[in-house]
């Protein structure tokens, strides 16, 4: 690990079909989609790198060539693929599958979500919080007003202590999930095989009371669709 971060590796998602971004997506991988000049998996990937990660391990599965093709001479983070052409696994399976490749613990960025550090970075506010011994998993949180662009409903209530709820049918929850969070192997343990949703180790977690969050205090940007290309570009510019 390094001298500063719980972990040296982080993996990023980004073995996705991308659906909601075609069509820009018709003939491109996601992660390769171009936001202010850059695309999104650089987003990600420059940021770990200016955070000290070491080493990314990147899932593939959808123009996996492609994407395969673009991260190969990256030496900073160093890129190790885990390979999904055979079966799109999800977040989950998809998790399981690179294991051989993570240290415990890790950690896990989506390569759709672009972030503006605030007075300390995502990853320093994960490892700040981290405490081995009472969490499977730590997911960065952001409220609402710091995720720009966000139309949903919300996805944690987050008590006193940092443990994190579900949203209640009917009611808008205070924070969103990042698709940022520092992972131990113990949140994966007797997982299912195959295709499955990070949310089934979640959910198993809450009732362990092991699954947490921190508040991040930068800024947050979704980029899942065409449309929330030019808004966060704009935002990026004025940031």
């Amino acid at each position: 690990m390094t001298a500063n971060l719980a972990s040296d590796t982080a993996m990023v998602m980004a073995a996705g079909l991308g659906k909601r971004m075609r069509p820009l997506t018709a003939t491109q991988p996601k992660p390769l989609v171009r936001v202010a000049g850059k695309p999104l998996i650089d987003h990600a990937l420059d940021r770990l790198a200016a955070e000290g990660i070491a080493r990314a391990v990147v899932n593939v599965h959808y123009l996996a060539d492609a994407l395969e093709a673009h991260v190969a001479d990256r030496a900073r983070p160093r890129v190790t693929i885990s390979d999904e052409r055979d079966q799109l696994l999800e977040t989950g399976g998809g998790m399981v599958r690179a294991l051989p490749h993570l240290p415990d613990p890790f950690f896990c960025v989506n390569s759709d979500n672009i972030w503006l550090d605030g007075p300390t970075s995502a990853l320093t506010e994960l490892t700040r919080r981290w405490r081995s011994d009472e969490m499977d998993a730590l997911l960065l949180v952001v409220e609402h007003g710091r995720a720009a662009g966000f139309r949903g409903q919300g996805d944690f209530s987050m008590d006193a202590r940092g443990g994190l709820s579900r949203r209640l049918p009917g009611r808008v929850a205070p924070f969103i999930y990042t698709g940022i969070q520092l992972v131990s192997h113990r949140l994966l343990r007797d997982a299912p095989e195959g295709p499955f949703s990070t949310n089934v180790l979640w959910n198993r977690a809450m009732e362990d009371g092991r699954l947490f969050g921190v508040a991040f205090s930068g800024l947050w940007f979704e980029v899942g669709t065409p449309e929330a290309i030019k808004p966060t570009e704009e935002a990026l510019a004025s940031a």
